[in-house]
């Protein structure tokens, strides 16, 4: 309960992109076109994966429960921030609030257990080739794909519940463009330790220990490599993984800064940079990272249009 005059807040107000009302069209229109192409590029891939017996292989069933974590990551997001934008600021109820919170970190959490999976995969083939398909069998890459999404969906309510057990009283306002762990406890009335405690573990449970075991997967796979006497053999086993390398040092760099260990600039427009980092960029470039820097991918993709080209040529 609220003391004194403070009244219980019963509704959020996020506060959005504070002082560029002037640019909100474009702002608008900028993450309008980027989340469409956040979209499309998932749902291509999804699509290709799905529907290409080349890509029927461990690697690309993971990349297609990467694709839908960040489907339903931004999707989350992004329409209620688009909103936001246009509205100058909007309201939000609280459960509203905790539920995007909720859906926020629990694919959040799941993108870092695949991606850590995903690494997994890629020691067992480069490290144990002869291996590989005894290892990576089908039961085990169900288990693979299924135990992610399990525990973060599961577990994470604990904290939503400790969430709607705090008090809000006085301001209501969010100082972010989504509903997010610290502005949300900026504003608690209420003591958070609790909140506090179990964010702690849930973020080195589910993003520290498995960017370590990223680390040391790629620590194997670089001394693999560099064991390889041919330099085109080098480059092709480095070429396997190159764009999910690229996808790790993004995803994890920005988790890691951000909620972790934070660093650098942490004022309302510095901690909002860094957010439109791992909630917009890193959605956006994954697709066009796994389309254009991987071989496979482009082959299914220029198989796909020449059976289609085929079928219009030669119609039945």
């Amino acid at each position: 309960m609220c003391e004194g005059n403070g009244s219980e807040v019963t509704e959020f107000f996020i506060l959005g992109f504070k002082n560029l009302e002037n640019f909100k069209i474009s702002l608008f229109f900028l993450f309008l076109v980027i989340y469409l192409a956040i979209l499309l590029g998932n749902v291509f891939i999804i699509t290709l994966v799905s529907t290409s017996h080349h890509l029927n292989v461990p690697m690309y069933l993971f990349l297609r429960n990467l694709s839908a974590a960040d489907i339903l990551f931004t999707t989350n997001i992004m329409p209620n921030m688009l909103y936001v934008i246009v509205r100058g600021g909007g309201d939000i109820s609280i459960p509203g609030c905790f539920i995007q919170y909720y859906v926020f970190c629990s694919s959040t959490f799941t993108q870092s257990l695949i991606l850590m999976v995903m690494s997994f995969d890629r020691y067992v083939a480069i490290c144990h080739p002869l291996r590989y398909g005894a290892l990576m069998n089908p039961k085990l890459c169900q288990h693979l794909v299924v135990w992610p999404w399990a525990v973060c969906f599961v577990l994470f309510p604990i904290e939503v519940v400790s969430l709607f057990l705090l008090t809000f009283c006085g301001s209501n306002i969010i100082e972010h463009f989504f509903c997010d762990y610290v502005p949300i406890l900026a504003i608690a009335s209420s003591d958070t330790s609790i909140v506090e405690t179990e964010d702690f573990v849930f973020s080195i449970s589910l993003t520290l220990m498995p960017f370590v075991v990223v680390t040391v997967s790629y620590f194997c796979i670089v001394i693999s490599i560099l064991r390889i006497t041919s330099i085109t053999g080098r480059w092709k086993a480095f070429s396997t993984c190159s764009a999910h390398l690229t996808t790790i040092f993004i995803f994890y760099g920005t988790q890691i800064t951000i909620y972790i260990f934070p660093v650098g600039d942490n004022t309302f427009y510095g901690k909002t940079v860094k957010s439109l980092l791992y909630t917009v960029l890193t959605p956006f470039i994954n697709p066009i990272i796994y389309s254009m820097r991987n071989h496979e991918i482009k082959r299914a993709l220029q198989q796909l249009i020449y059976k289609k080209r085929k079928i219009t040529i030669h119609p039945m």
